[in-house]
């Protein structure tokens, strides 16, 4: 029996490039959102009325291939309901010590042990910081949560 990696490599990869370009955060006050997020240093690369009811913002991280967009008429999901949207850092602690020092309340970074079996949430960065393991997160003025995932060496073919 095959692995279900090895049923992905006899896949004809797609015939062009699919990147990921935009990721749609609900919020409930658009001026206050663009603040929120400006303020964190993220690129505004547009602000425009499509018409009646229809507002669209664009903001980059800094760094990012990947914006978001918010507005008006944009979703109808509701304000906050987005949830732990990564934000990739090669730095964890300087990421958080910013974010902080922009006014955001960021939590304490921490790290997930499985000793149990079930994913427990333990204080502190990973012990051997490792890629992919130590956290921190924070919220927009909504409630949608990001999650800061520190990544210092990627994972082959990334």
């Amino acid at each position: 029996m095959s692995s279900p990696q090895a049923n992905q490599d006899n896949v004809a990869p797609p015939a062009l490039d699919m990147k990921l370009e935009v990721v749609v955060i609900p919020v409930a006050d658009v001026d206050r959102s663009l603040a929120f997020y400006r303020g964190l240093g993220w690129r505004q690369d547009a602000d425009y009325e499509a018409g009646p009811g229809f507002r669209i913002v664009q903001l980059t991280p800094p760094g990012s291939g990947c914006s978001v967009h918010f507005g008006r008429g944009v979703t109808p999901a509701a304000p906050g309901s987005a949830h732990n949207t990564y934000l990739v850092v090669s730095d964890l602690e300087k990421a958080r010590a910013d974010l902080v020092g922009r006014g955001v309340e960021v939590s304490e970074i921490y790290h997930n042990v499985y000793d149990s079996g079930a994913q427990e949430r333990v204080d502190g960065p990973a012990d051997d910081r490792r890629s992919y393991a130590s956290f921190a997160t924070f919220r927009d003025p909504d409630g949608n949560s990001w999650l800061l995932q520190e990544v210092t060496e990627r994972l082959p073919g990334r």
